[in-house]
């Protein structure tokens, strides 16, 4: 590495998918319809939640914010790629890869918590409906998605800071369609064990932590609906957990598929494939998902005060 020559970065190149003029309208005109789809929904989300009497209950109000991530989340992405599409000059400065970079990890962060809230809300709605209330009161609420913020805000910066510390040198080209750890490591010329240790660490700690919580609730409430006498009510049950369950498999399996194996030219290929999945459809999905759950746990509990 060291033979390499180092020179200041001020700038990086997004390859992006694809290198192909034709292909490229064509996935500008799919991703502006799943922006603009994924806009639309988690802001008419958040609207009809505000001015809802009826939805003023925590389940919403952690929804609320899970949408509000995820506009963040596909706004801090989409827009540059979808100019990248059109443009023969696919650059981004130093200050928007790091700002971006930091963006991405905070806010990927935050929603593993804001779900792990959302699953701690329907234990106790489920399993301990008569001190629903006391156990889910708006202060507790609102510590729920301000703990996540701020946690999601300084693993992201002190991650960004780690990465952005190293040497860069030889081309600024970043194999992705976004400034992302594992290919922006692929690009240095300075030791980066302190940094994939830091990264495997703060992954692997956020993603099975915040799973840990999820599937821990979903445990006791499928042990609670089980006593459930009406089969039908069961099914429902059990059907609206599936669906949620499985938008929490998404989002969770292709970020461990991401950040828990070393990074190497293969993985970062194979990264931006998998990247397509929790970058632009789980923020569209996602709620698809949750709205159906919400109903089974409104009726237990009550209003924010």
């Amino acid at each position: 590495m060291s033979s390499r020559n180092h020179t200041t970065v001020t700038e990086f190149i997004l390859l992006g998918l694809t290198d192909d003029p034709v292909l490229e309208k064509i996935l500008f005109g799919v991703f502006l319809v799943i922006y603009l789809v994924t806009l639309a929904g988690n802001l008419c989300m958040i609207v009809l939640i505000r001015t809802n009497s009826h939805l003023q209950t925590p389940m919403y109000f952690f929804l609320s914010h899970l949408s509000f991530v995820d506009i963040c989340y596909s706004s801090n992405v989409t827009p540059n790629m979808l100019y990248n599409f059109l443009s023969d000059q696919k650059t981004i400065s130093y200050a928007g890869c790091f700002l971006q970079c930091l963006l991405f990890i905070a806010l990927v962060i935050t929603e593993f918590y804001i779900l792990a809230s959302m699953a701690l809300d329907r234990y106790v709605a489920i399993c301990s409906p008569l001190h629903y209330s006391t156990r889910m009161s708006k202060d507790i609420c609102i510590s729920l998605v301000m703990v996540p913020y701020a946690f999601g805000f300084l693993n992201g910066l002190s991650q960004t800071l780690l990465t952005f510390h190293l040497s860069f040198c030889g081309s600024p080209e970043i194999n992705h369609f976004y400034c992302a750890d594992p290919p922006l490591l692929m690009l240095a010329c300075s030791d980066t064990y302190v940094k994939k240790m830091a990264m495997f660490v703060v992954a692997g700690f956020t993603l099975s932590s915040s799973l840990f919580i999820i599937l821990l609730s979903y445990l006791f409430i499928i042990a609670a609906i089980l006593r459930i006498q009406s089969a039908e009510g069961r099914q429902k049950a059990f059907s609206t957990c599936g669906s949620h369950l499985t938008t929490v498999t998404i989002f969770y399996g292709t970020l461990f598929c991401m950040y828990l194996r070393p990074p190497s030219e293969k993985s970062v290929e194979q990264s931006k494939i998998i990247a397509v999945f929790y970058t632009f459809l789980s923020p569209m999905l996602s709620k698809e998902h949750t709205c159906d759950p919400c109903h089974a746990t409104n009726d237990e509990g009550k209003s924010l005060p």
